[in-house]
């Protein structure tokens, strides 16, 4: 027996008692009378408690339990317990939900829920901005209203979805590619899941074109070399012609090789996941040597003029910094035309070190700049042929630049030149006045 059952009983058997004695003792019409009135007090009382719980249980609310005496006091301690265990536990079912919602927000894919109409039950914020949604206002809104693009729609109604759907042109700016796959789940239900491949397909598109490029820039070359050999080997020829062709094959069998020793020297930085080593390094020194390369290659037919603070030095890996900012030097002078002008920099401000090339060339369109790095991109690739360039010297700028945490600069204009400027972190930046300035040629010797 529970403790409502006995206090229940515990209660009768105390009015039957009381009643029994005043029948014994005064009378059975007191007794009976007593009984009576007992019984119908604790009926009124238990309609009273019993209203009273009903608005309770009708309008729930948590910390609104009423007290009673007795045996409506046990009850309603009873209740008050129940509902504060079914407050935790929908405390912590709300908190799982919570926790739920944030890792799916936080998760870089789109979730987008439909019902078994396709109207959309609940959608996270990537998932807003791969389809321009929003979630307040489109939620039970079919899909296929608000997204009409008919390969999304082919692919919803089909039901066929092994594989994912690539959709173009998506998001804010209309540029992103999106994956999109469809999971059936529940009653008829789906789970549309979303995740952007832009980076992926572009690194994709970039192996493509890198494989087609390299097997175009060494087609050339070898069709030459093929050429003349079978001339020399089929025909006869005479001994000044011979010369010539092999002079000629050996311009395209060194263009070859330039073009492997450049590909070596990405494969081999980009392999590397060391850092590059913290050598001091004065690059004074260095660019006096970048001015001299920069005049053997010009032979006289550019004015080059150098400000170069001696002072500056560099930590990093000596023989990846000439390879970078020779790099610069050398698309300079061979990019620029005869009679043009071009100035290299080294100074040292505000705790960096800023090393600069500025010519006077044909300028870069502003929409070339931002592929400059990649391999074998050219502004004008007939042109960077005749000065003898692989399109892999940026390439390699770029992967010395990352690798030594600097950044590189474009500005340029059409018609009027370009600058290359690299400026160096200060972590890897100092500056040392006492260091002997390198003897620089006078610049006025070299003008066309």
């Amino acid at each position: 027996m529970n403790v409502i059952w006995a206090r229940s009983a515990a209660i009768l058997v105390s009015l039957a008692v009381i009643a029994a004695g005043l029948y014994v003792f005064v009378g059975p019409v007191a007794g009976l009378t007593f009984l009576c009135i007992a019984l119908f007090l604790q009926l009124c009382y238990y309609l009273f408690q019993i209203n009273r719980l009903w608005k309770v249980l009708d309008a729930p609310a948590y910390g609104e339990i009423p007290s009673a005496l007795g045996l409506w006091g046990e009850v309603y301690y009873r209740l008050h317990r129940l509902v504060k265990r079914w407050r935790t536990q929908v405390l912590q079912v709300e908190q799982q939900h919570t926790r739920f919602i944030q890792a799916i927000q936080a998760s870089p894919y789109g979730v987008l829920m439909l019902d078994d109409a396709d109207q959309i039950e609940w959608c996270n914020g990537v998932a807003e901005q791969h389809f321009g949604l929003n979630a307040r206002r489109d939620v039970r809104q079919r899909i296929t209203h608000l997204i009409r693009r008919p390969e999304f729609i082919q692919y919803l109604t089909r039901e066929r979805y092994d594989e994912p759907l690539v959709m173009r042109d998506m998001g804010e700016h209309k540029r992103n590619i999106t994956s999109v796959q469809i999971l059936p789940y529940g009653e008829s239900r789906k789970l549309v899941l979303t995740q952007d491949i832009t980076k992926v397909e572009n690194t994709e598109a970039m192996r493509r074109d890198f494989v087609a490029n390299v097997s175009h820039e060494l087609k050339t070359p070898l069709t030459v070399l093929t050429g003349f050999l079978e001339t020399v080997r089929d025909l006869p020829v005479s001994e000044e012609d011979r010369r010539r062709y092999v002079d000629l094959m050996l311009v395209q069998s060194m263009r070859m090789q330039r073009i492997v020793e450049d590909l070596l020297a990405l494969a081999k930085l980009e392999s590397d996941v060391q850092p590059p080593t913290q050598d001091r390094v004065h690059v004074g020194a260095l660019a006096a040597h970048l001015v001299h390369d920069a005049e053997a290659l010009s032979q006289g037919r550019h004015q080059i003029a150098a400000e170069i603070d001696a002072g500056v030095v560099l930590r990093g890996a000596e023989s990846e910094l000439l390879s970078a900012l020779g790099n610069l030097v050398s698309n300079a002078v061979r990019y620029t035309p005869d009679g043009g002008r071009i100035a290299i920099r080294l100074s040292y401000t505000d705790g960096h070190s800023v090393f600069s090339v500025s010519d006077t060339g044909l300028g870069i369109a502003p929409e070339h700049i931002p592929r400059l790095t990649e391999r074998f991109y050219r502004v004008d690739r007939s042109r960077s042929r005749d000065t003898g360039g692989t399109g892999l010297g940026l390439a390699i700028v770029k992967h010395v630049l990352s690798r030594h945490h600097a950044d590189l600069r474009v500005t340029s204009e059409v018609g009027r030149g370009s600058t290359f400027r690299i400026v160096f972190p200060t972590d890897r930046s100092g500056y040392e006045p006492a260091a002997v300035a390198p003897q620089l040629p006078d610049p006025r010797r070299h003008a066309a």
